[in-house]
């Protein structure tokens, strides 16, 4: 099963971490994926910009949708990046999550289900269509 580690920062995690060391923190976070890609566990990770004001927000409540600049809500907790993890349980998921560095004061990990192909209307002419592309880049 497909489960995604989301890091959510908050303000005070992130003044936790200034002046820190980079390479430290790349050290911390290398070790880390270098035990999930051991273990065969690893699919992807990614980290976010820091700077969140320079995202922008897509608000579908209306049409044409409003795009507005920067994070939405409020700063006090931040998607910051992920691991995709392929692993036998939530548990497992879970015991990653326990070990992630750099989860300092005030952060958080959420941990979500990724659902597959494989769980969809397979006579779907879309889910069929996605399957086709899916095999043809490699990704099934």
């Amino acid at each position: 099963m497909k489960y995604m580690l989301i890091m959510r920062a908050t303000d005070e995690t992130f003044e936790a971490f200034e002046g820190a060391d980079f390479n430290e923190i790349m050290d911390s976070m290398g070790k880390f994926n270098d035990e999930l890609i051991r273990a065969g566990v690893l699919l992807s990770c990614e980290g976010l910009d820091p700077d969140a004001s320079s995202g922008v927000v897509v608000d579908y409540s209306s049409e044409p949708p409003v795009v507005t600049d920067g994070p939405y809500g409020e700063t006090k907790e931040l998607f910051g990046g992920f691991w995709l993890l392929n692993v036998a349980s939530k548990e497992e998921a879970v015991e990653w999550a326990k070990r992630a560095p750099l989860a300092g004061k005030g952060s958080k990990a959420e941990i979500r289900r990724v659902t597959t192909i494989d769980e969809l209307p397979q006579d779907n002419v879309w889910i069929q269509k996605e399957r086709a592309w899916r095999e043809s880049t490699g990704q099934l």
